[in-house]
């Protein structure tokens, strides 16, 4: 009966094969018994960032959680103790939006309705809603993780410790509280992180207004430009460049307009100007200008309405003249402070509308105001030139609504005190791909600016500040236990509708210390996961400080600025060092036709249906072999999946079914103790065995991924095509030979390890080949592939220069084969001559050593070597024009000879090393052309790895042994096609005529030897099965030579 499930079975699927191994894990707590095998061992801890609970699981996150199961499963096999527990990031906007369109009205419509608790019960309902559809995601992908065992932000013993964080910065001096221009959602009503700001740019068409400002007592104008026209209400001062030259231009009107002299073209939109003086920026500095707008117009008396001067102002766009609203641009702010202006006003809500100080637009949403602000300014004679811009705007990354800039009053970490400190940090940690470090990570830190970590919002953590409502005097409060003693309540949840109520007072001290509103912005919590997550220091100290900083984390590039930020920021101001030690940041990834993957355009495969076609092992090395695990942004293919299936899972599969095959008929054991091969090409593979795992253990080391599967590939390539091809023969022995069970216990050792070492990267194939592996061998081996150690290499079996020769035989088989297209001469005709040409003559003698393999390959009689390159080839190079004649100017013809006349030797010196210096300039390969032509006289044919002269010259003789090649293929298809196993004996009846029937005669041992052909004899009648070979007929009977 079929067995989808058996590799050996022909009907065998890798995705049923998948589900049977889940079970086959699930059943025998394979990932319990692998932490429990290393539990004493040194513990490797791993950070796993809490996704958001409100979503399901997308290709982005199973990239992530790809390299969390890749690695941490690694270093299980390496004997560490590795601890996964999955994490939920339970609080902030993403919950809160849900909630807000799931109940039709804003949060603060539906507090005033169910009150604090009663929103929050809604945010905790929803927040689990996806738990079992991200558990059997993350299952199905075959990452181990612990669900059972997860932490939730909204746990109050994760809060407690977010609290005591906060407690620390306090005690630090860390922490403030300020008025500055933030970002914010006016669609939900809160202040945004400075890297959630900046993590959504959209390209938008905004008005482009220039506005005239009256200087007072004076019937000069200055001109403005904006593209927030809705900030005009809240104009309180105008900023020039003290240094810029600025004009005076009189319009057609007889207006006299000051503007910057480079923006005066500009300025001829609004009609023709008339330059009248120039001057310096400095000459406007003080003056006094009318309020262009009413409802402000009395904080004249304060200051306000007067020109200034700041560096920040440019002419590369509007007039030279920046208007200033300090409510809601940083900059402006920073300048009217500076200017000792005390006069501040910010006449827009928590919903981004208009309060009634600004009575001609009150309730009316900012950005929709844009219109009737510029028809009053136009209708007042204000307005100069109207225009749009296409330019790329902030949105909220959740609502995906334009954010704007203002003022709020918010609690603040002291960041840019630590910039230096956060370099440092920097500094230390492993980034893949490196250049991530000093990039965006380190122009991040070069920029960090304080973080605002107070939200006006009702899901999350409350802020643990209580302020005296009469001293105005602070407490932080940093455990339980401390909020007990001072409000007499132990509490079993912390958040608002629990906390809020509590009050304290202080012996000794007037007034009562209440609860400040706010909570802690999500990405605090997020930051605080290392300790958060073992609810340090109340809890798991040990272990903690034995696992900090980290061993891994890993996240997407847009991380950099959320979760690897706060991380770090919070890790150096506790313990003064980086919270990580390494960390891999995977790229984003899109749908196939380039857009951002979207349900409603169904540009992309669901996941788990991909699993369900081609497999989990498929998918998994999709993704780690991609550019993602490069920080590059890539472009999803179903197909690059499937390929996956064909390039890597196939012929492994194949590897073992040939193994397996063979091992069934002798019914032949692995030894316990197996001998050294005298075989070649067993030394080969074992070596390549050996260099691939000491490959891995260094690339794994450093957490290059992307260097370990090419490199899995590429072995698997070399044991299938090369390894197994080139030994067919030695399984098809009948007898059991020495040399056969060499063969058997070299393959045996070279599948077992594969697998074991494939384990991490592709669980499901390495389980399900082990565990047939396991029933060949009768040793005492562990439950699962993945209870096994990772193997370590032996250095003793490495053999470079055997590796170096194979790798040039194979070079070598492909020019010959290059050398009979040439000359048309089929592969079953031998050649007479052929020799290797290598100026090295050591890795000419190991070569040597592999000449019955080249002889089969490529049908040659005779080989020989030579070192002679210069009478074989001539090698030469040319300059890339291109390239270097833009590099080098007017030098280029020095080099140009220069390079035309180099040598054999210092070309192979360029191919080798890739770079040569010339005249101290450093050449690489892509600045040189070389070329390698066969000297005249000669069968020369040559690639940068080695060279070969071969004969193709056809006699009879080799014909006729070239025609008997041709009919054993036909017998061995006839096998096939008969349903003989590989191992049957037959007798064999030939019809031949002319030179067919002369090639059997005189070949008739070797096509019986390669057929197993028990009898052969010629007949002189047709046959049941014919044949044409080169237009003369064959035809054959075969039968069982037990019949």
């Amino acid at each position: 009966m079929a067995d989808k499930t058996d590799p050996n079975d022909e009907t065998f699927s890798f995705v049923a094969a998948e589900h049977k191994i889940l079970d086959f894990w699930d059943k025998e707590d394979v990932f319990r018994r692998s932490m429990q095998q290393t539990e004493n061992a040194e513990p490797y801890i791993f950070y796993d960032g809490p996704p958001f609970a409100t979503g399901l699981p997308h290709h982005g996150h199973l990239v992530a959680s790809t390299i969390k199961d890749v690695v941490p499963r690694y270093f299980t096999m390496k004997g560490r103790y590795v601890q996964r527990r999955f994490g939920w990031d339970c609080h902030g906007l993403p919950v809160e939006h849900e909630i807000d369109k799931a109940l039709g009205m804003s949060s603060i419509e539906a507090v005033e309705k169910l009150g604090i608790k009663g929103y929050n019960d809604e945010c905790r309902g929803i927040v689990q809603r996806y738990t079992t559809e991200w558990r059997k995601t993350i299952n199905r992908i075959g990452r181990w993780v612990d669900f059972d065992h997860d932490y939730k932000t909204m746990e109050p013993w994760y809060m407690e410790s977010v609290w005591w964080v906060v407690r620390q910065l306090w005690d630090k001096g860390l922490i403030y509280r300020g008025e500055k221009v933030v970002p914010f959602s006016t669609e939900l009503g809160t202040v945004l992180s400075n890297f959630e700001a900046g993590s959504n740019y959209q390209d938008v068409q905004d008005p482009a207004i220039t506005v005239l400002f009256k200087l007072r007592n004076d019937e000069r104008y200055i001109a403005a430009w904006t593209t927030t026209p809705w900030t005009l209400p809240s104009n309180l001062a105008l900023c020039v460049g003290a240094d810029i030259d600025y004009i005076e231009a009189k319009d057609a009107t007889g207006k006299v307009i000051i503007v910057a002299r480079e923006r005066l073209e500009a300025m001829s939109k609004g009609g023709e100007l008339e330059a009248l003086r120039e001057f310096k920026g400095t000459e406007l500095v003080g003056l006094k200008y009318e309020p262009l707008l009413p409802y402000f117009s009395d904080l004249e008396s304060e200051g306000a309405f007067v020109v200034l001067s700041d560096d920040y102002v440019s002419t590369e766009s509007g007039t030279g003249v920046v208007h200033q609203a300090p409510a809601f641009g940083e900059d402006d702010f920073r300048i009217l402070k500076a200017a000792g202006i005390q006069a501040r006003v910010c006449p827009v809500d928590m919903s981004g509308q208009f309060t009634a100080e600004v009575t001609d637009f009150a309730g009316m949403h900012v950005k929709e105001a844009d219109k009737q602000i510029i028809r009053l300014l136009k209708d007042q004679g204000s307005l100069y030139i109207q225009d749009v811009i296409v330019h790329s705007y902030p949105f909220c990354p959740r609502s995906d609504t334009p954010i704007i800039y203002r003022t709020i009053d918010s609690w603040y970490v002291r960041v840019e005190q630590m910039r230096d400190q956060l370099k440092a940090a920097n500094e230390q940690i492993n980034w893949v791909p490196g250049h991530i470090k000093n990039g965006r990570m380190g122009n991040w830190l070069e920029g960090a600016i304080d973080w605002a970590i107070s939200r006006n919002r009702y899901w999350g953590t409350p802020l643990p500040i209580w302020i005296n409502d009469e001293t105005g005097s602070m407490r932080c409060i940093g455990s339980r236990e401390e909020l007990n003693e001072l409000t007499g309540v132990m509490l079993d949840d912390l958040h608002r509708e629990n906390v809020d109520p509590l009050t304290f007072t202080v012996e000794g001290e007037a007034g009562t210390y209440r609860r400040i509103t706010e909570v802690l912005d999500c990405w605090f919590e997020s930051g605080s996961m290392p300790y958060a997550q073992l609810h340090y220091p109340f809890e798991n100290q040990s272990l903690f400080e034995r696992g900090f900083p980290a061993e891994f984390i890993a996240e997407g590039l847009d991380q950099t600025r959320g979760w690897f930020y706060t991380l770090i920021v919070l890790g150096t101001a506790l313990f003064g060092t980086h919270p990580f030690k390494n960390v891999i940041v995977n790229g984003i990834v899109m749908a196939e036709d380039g857009k951002k993957m979207s349900k409603r355009l169904r540009n992309y495969t669901p996941p788990d249906d991909l699993m369900e076609s081609y497999g989990a092992d498929a998918l998994r090395l999709y993704l780690i072999n991609s550019g993602l695990v490069k920080a590059e942004e890539q472009r999803f293919t179903d197909t690059g999946v499937k390929d996956m299936v064909r390039r890597a899972l196939l012929p492994w599969l194949n590897a073992f079914k040939f193994l397996h095959t063979y091992t069934q008929i002798d019914n032949w054991k692995p030894d316990d103790v197996p001998k050294e091969s005298d075989n070649i090409m067993d030394q080969w593979i074992l070596s390549r065995l050996e260099s691939l795992k000491f490959n891995i253990a260094t690339e794994m080391e450093n957490y290059r991924l992307y260097n370990v599967v090419p490199a899995l590939f590429d072995f698997i390539e070399d044991l299938t095509n090369w390894y197994i091809r080139l030994n067919r023969t030695r399984f098809w022995v009948e007898e059991a030979t020495p040399d056969k069970l060499a063969a058997y216990q070299t393959l045996y050792t070279t599948i077992f390890e594969l697998s074991v070492s494939m384990a991490p990267f592709a669980p499901f194939l390495a389980e399900t080949v082990y565990q047939s592996l396991r029933e060949i061998s009768d040793q005492d081996l562990p439950l699962s592939v993945h209870l096994c150690e990772y193997p370590e290499a032996s250095g003793a079996r490495i053999k470079p220069l055997l590796e170096q020769a194979v790798t040039r035989m194979q070079h070598i088989i492909l020019l010959g084969r290059q050398k009979r297209n040439q000359e048309k001469v089929k592969t079953k005709y031998p050649v007479a001559n052929l020799t290797i040409i290598h100026r090295d003559m050591e890795l000419l003698d190991e070569i040597a050593r592999l000449e019955d393999y080249l002889s089969a390959e490529l049908n040659v009689k005779n080989l020989s070597y030579s070192t002679d390159e210069q009478s074989f080839i001539h090698l030469y190079a040319k300059p890339n024009s291109p390239i270097l004649g833009k590099r080098l100017g007017k030098r280029f013809k020095d080099f140009k000879q220069r390079i035309e006349t180099l040598d054999s030797k210092e070309i192979e010196e360029l191919q080798n090393s890739g770079e040569l210096t010339l005249d101290g300039e450093r050449f690489e390969v892509d600045d040189v052309l070389i070329f390698r032509e066969a000297m005249s006289g000669t069968n020369a044919l040559s690639d940068r790895f080695i060279s070969i002269d071969m004969d193709c010259t056809l006699n009879d003789e080799l014909i006729k042994e070239g025609l008997a090649r041709e009919v054993v293929n036909r017998v061995q298809k006839s096998r096939k096609d008969a349903g003989y196993n590989v191992s049957d004996r037959i007798r064999l009846t030939v019809y031949a005529d002319g030179r067919l029937a002369d090639a059997i005669n005189t070949h008739e041992d070797y096509i019986r030897r390669e057929t197993l052909a028990l009898e052969l004899s010629l007949s002189p009648e047709s046959q049941e099965l014919p044949f044409s070979i080169d237009d003369e007929e064959l035809s054959l009977t075969l039968s069982l030579a037990s019949d």
